[in-house]
Parts: structure tokens; sequence; C-alpha cells
């Protein structure tokens, strides 16, 4: 008699999935919808996902590259990973109703770069420079500010007075990919200045500790995001430092059926703009091929909320029928 096949595991990561700037971007833009009514114009994406992306167009939202895509006087929404100063101008000239869905997070960087730049100092920008929040971040002091991504690129950096040099970080970085870098920075520039707590957020932060946490027990690392999602990209390369195997999958249908190969232990997570129902669809898919052992693994607990704009608390409270989305 064949002996039955020993179930296989998944891990299933937690903290994953929506960060609470990802959960207030999204609000903002289905809130202003059902309050405004469509069309709704979002700059850029409103975070760095298809699905939620293709479901909020599907709901009215239209989303542009540039606000001289928006007609004047229209309404539009900014996405979370902010705009440069120049944007906001864009959108003064043309009468725009602007709601701004930048994370607080990401607005913490721009109050930073400013100050460091009125003080005087040169700006070491530390981040990818195709983002879209670098390129927001960076267009707060363009003049003084130099963008670097890796350790090699700190050494052919100049400054008019290297005593007089300041740091910020991307708030999608890897922890470990941050520290080489800013370790650069500080040798070369020994009495540089940074943020009096480190610009990386939270829940980018958490993701990572929770893939070095489960990954040593996992054959394989599972990373539900879009291929442009920043904080997506940095938790597959977390788990590739630590030698586990890991791929960025954009939903169930990316899954190639020779990875599953050998695997007994599988860890799953998503990245901060990847919506519960993909993971939910994974777990489904993994089922079907063996994986019907799931267990939860929190690392940590993760309770941070943010407040939605005036823009959007005046629209509720002017419209009584769509307070209860404000709860």
């Amino acid at each position: 008699m064949t002996p039955p096949t020993e179930p296989k595991t998944v891990l299933l990561l937690k903290p994953r999935g929506f960060c609470a700037g990802v959960v207030r971007a999204i609000d903002i833009v289905r809130i202003a919808l059902e309050t405004f009514g469509a069309p709704i114009y979002v700059r850029k994406e409103i975070v760095h996902n298809r699905y939620v992306v293709d479901d909020l167009a599907a709901k009215g939202a239209i989303f542009v590259d540039s606000v001289e895509d928006v007609p004047e006087n229209a309404r539009v929404i900014y996405s979370a990973h902010g705009v440069a100063p120049e944007v906001r101008e864009a959108s003064r000239q043309r009468n725009l109703k602007v709601i701004d869905a930048t994370c607080p997070l990401v607005t913490k960087v721009h109050v930073e770069a400013i100050k460091f730049a009125k003080q005087g100092h040169s700006l070491i920008l530390v981040g990818h420079r195709d983002h879209d929040e670098i390129i927001g971040t960076l267009g707060e002091a363009p003049n003084v500010t130099q963008v670097v991504s890796n350790p090699k690129e700190v050494d052919n950096l100049t400054v008019p007075d290297p005593e007089r040099v300041a740091y910020l970080t991307q708030t999608t970085l890897s922890l470990d990919e941050a520290k080489d870098i800013i370790e650069a920075l500080k040798r070369k520039f020994p009495n540089i200045h940074g943020p009096h707590a480190q610009d990386i957020c939270y829940a980018t932060e958490n993701r990572q500790i929770a893939v070095k946490n489960v990954t040593p027990e996992a054959d394989l690392l599972l990373v539900v995001g879009s291929e442009n999602s920043s904080n997506s990209n940095r938790l597959v390369e977390v788990a590739t430092r630590l030698e586990t195997p890991a791929y960025l999958i954009e939903n169930f249908r990316s899954i190639r059926p020779e990875w599953l190969e050998e695997v007994k232990t599988l860890a799953l997570t998503a990245g901060a703009s990847a919506p519960e129902c993909l993971v939910e669809e994974v777990v489904d898919y993994l089922a079907k091929e063996g994986f019907t052992r799931v267990q939860e693994v929190e690392v940590m607990a993760e309770n941070v909320r943010f407040g939605l704009p005036p823009e959007i608390v005046a629209a509720i409270q002017a419209a009584p029928s769509t307070a209860a989305l404000a709860e």
C-alpha cells in the first residue's frame, strides 16, 4: 500500500500586504468617486499595483501621467508617492481641485529635504532615480540634491562644502541596501547629517523583518506584488541575500510549476500595495498543488492608521450619506 503523501506547508507571513499609506490612498480615491462622482483624475498610479489601479479605473478613476492631461477645473488626486512643487504649481495654473493622497511618511521626507536645503546643506537622496517617490522628493530642492542608488556611486559625489552635507532615503528601500549606502556616505562625509528618525517606512521594515525571520525555514519565498512596486522587489532581494530562492508574482497565474518542484515549505508574503484577495488566490492555487497546510506566522503586530486629508474630510461632512465611509 502506498503511504499517503506528506502535506506541504505554506508559511503565511504577517504583517503582509496593504500598509496604512496604501489603505489611505485607496480610500481617498474610493470616497472621492462616491462623493463627487466619476470621473476623478489621478496623477500616476495611486499605488504601484495593477489590480488596484484596474479596479479603481473600472469605478471611474482616470489615471494620467501629467496634470496637463487633466481638464481645467477638474478634480485630481496626487498618488501616494508624492509630487514635486512644479506639479502643484501646474495644478494651480489649471485651476484643478486637488486632493493630496501622498503618504504622510513620504511627506515627512519632503519636509526634511526642504529643511536641509534651507540650512545650506548639499542633499544626497538615497534611492532609485526613476521611482515616483524619488522624482517628487528631488523636486523640492533640485539645485542642491544628488541621487545615489548604490555604494559605488558615493565615490563619485562632489559637493561645494563636505562639512555641510545631509542625506535622506526613499521610504521603500531594503534596510540592508540603505545601510550599505549610508555607511559609504559616512565614510566619505564624516560629518554628514541625517533624519532624526529613519525614512524607511515602518511597513517596509516590518515586511522585510518578517521575511528575514521566516526564510531560514522555507525552501522558497513568493512575494505578491507588481513589478514596479519598490517595496515588493526589496522583499525578493532580502530573501535572495539570505540564499533563499524568491520570486515576485503579480498573482497566482505568475507561478511556474517548476518553481514548486522539491519544495516542501513555501513562505508567502505580499508587498505593501498588494491586496489580500490576491494572496488568498495564491493560497487556493497552492492548495491544489499539495500545499494544504497553511500556517500564519505573525512576526509583529501592525496597527498604524493615517487620517484622511482635509479635502476628503470636508467632502464627507458636506455629504451625510457618506459619513459612514470615514469610520
